[in-house]
């Protein structure tokens, strides 16, 4: 079934390629994706004609982060349905791609929900299909919309927690618009603070395994004109011991409802250094990764990727390099195991304040989780 594959298409450079938009050619509707593991060498678009295109499109990584996982997500219910697919079928696949990030299973539920509820109407399927994918694009501008209120919010909350200088600010993995409908979420407070002038570095951590740092936020910072420099994951203490850091700002795939915070691996490190150094160490998330129906942290599943993505260097170009075992360059010794968790859990007491759409939470505590939950609107500063 060659044509329910994704289909890859170049690009010329543009900074407004969009990073995933619903198009009705002639042939069908498709869901088309900027692909992420082809950045920062080239822009290459993966047509997704179909549910198991997308899955794959979702665990390759080329469509990534918690906000547009859901918006993804949303889509692909839409695609299924539009596409005459079994639609339960299609979410239930989608759903379970990346267990960690909750906004996936968010957004496949909100579409599904859409279509059960004009189906179980009396609706056709194709007006069931278009109440789906108009349940998508509500979600995709939702998202636009919290992501200006992150940066709004979270730029305010830095000139109350570090008032009248400029910041250097650190940032680990990819949070702008590569994971968004809008700007992201922590790199979209990094771009309101660049637009003020206020910005006087960014740290790029590469970030491990797979260096979503080094190739995607260092792409987008590059493309904004932000004063930017990139360093080794393991060399940021050295960045803490030396004064150089006012400010951690990370994202997140899933906050418990203690106030945990699963975020890519290597951002627990962080939060311990930016403790010890008193250096705040800040979330930004829209309240749709907060899981009130994960109790704590430990309750977090943490996906595991596979051991090639750090025993090999991907091939530099061609469709689909290094994606699977074989397919980079072997940097290890033949067999060598690897422990590859694309995660890890930050206790919500080395959390200085979790900055969502609705306003800033701090302290990150149990009861203030449930107040944001709630629609509370802000929690008080400490």
């Amino acid at each position: 079934m060659a044509d329910q594959e994704a289909v890859s298409q170049a690009v010329q450079a543009s900074p407004e390629v969009p990073v995933l938009r619903w198009e009705e050619p002639p042939e069908g509707p498709v869901l088309v994706l900027l692909d992420q593991t082809r950045l920062p060498a080239e822009e290459v678009e993966l047509v997704c004609t179909d549910v198991p295109a997308l899955v794959e499109a979702v665990g390759s990584l080329a469509v990534r982060g918690a906000p547009l996982l859901g918006i993804a997500g949303a889509y692909g219910v839409a695609l299924a349905a539009a596409r005459g697919y079994d639609v339960e079928e299609a979410a239930e696949l989608l759903a379970h791609v990346r267990p960690t990030a909750v906004n996936l299973g968010l957004g496949v539920r909100r579409g599904l929900e859409a279509y059960r509820r004009a189906a179980g109407g009396g609706a056709g399927r194709a007006e069931a299909a278009a109440a789906a994918l108009a349940e998508a694009r509500a979600l995709h501008r939702e998202d636009a919309e919290a992501s200006a209120r992150m940066a709004e919010h979270g730029a305010s909350l830095l000139h109350e927690l570090l008032p009248g200088g400029t910041y250097r600010i650190l940032t680990h993995c990819n949070t702008g618009r590569l994971v968004s409908g809008g700007e992201g979420t922590a790199l979209a407070v990094v771009r309101a603070v660049h637009r003020t002038g206020r910005l006087r570095r960014l740290w790029v951590d590469e970030t491990r395994p797979l260096l979503q740092g080094a190739r995607l936020t260092a792409w987008e910072a590059a493309r904004a004109g932000m004063p930017y420099s990139l360093l080794t994951d393991n060399a940021a203490g050295s960045l803490f011991s030396a004064g150089e850091v006012d400010a951690v700002l990370i994202g997140a795939d899933r906050i418990a409802a203690d106030g945990s915070v699963a975020n890519k691996v290597g951002s627990y490190p962080l939060a311990v250094l930016a403790r010890y150094h008193h250096v705040p160490f800040v979330v930004v998330a829209p309240v749709t990764t907060v899981d009130p129906e994960t109790p704590d942290g430990a309750s977090i599943e943490v996906e595991q990727r596979p051991a090639h993505e750090v025993t090999e260097c991907a091939a530099a170009h061609g469709p689909g390099a290094g994606r699977e075992a074989g397919g980079g360059h072997l940097v290890t010794p033949l067999g060598t195991q690897a422990y590859n968790p694309a995660f890890d859990v930050t206790p919500a007491e080395l959390v200085t304040a979790i900055v969502t759409e609705r306003g800033v939470l701090s302290p990150v505590t149990p009861d203030g989780i449930g107040q944001l939950c709630a629609g509370s609107r802000r929690a008080a500063m400490s």
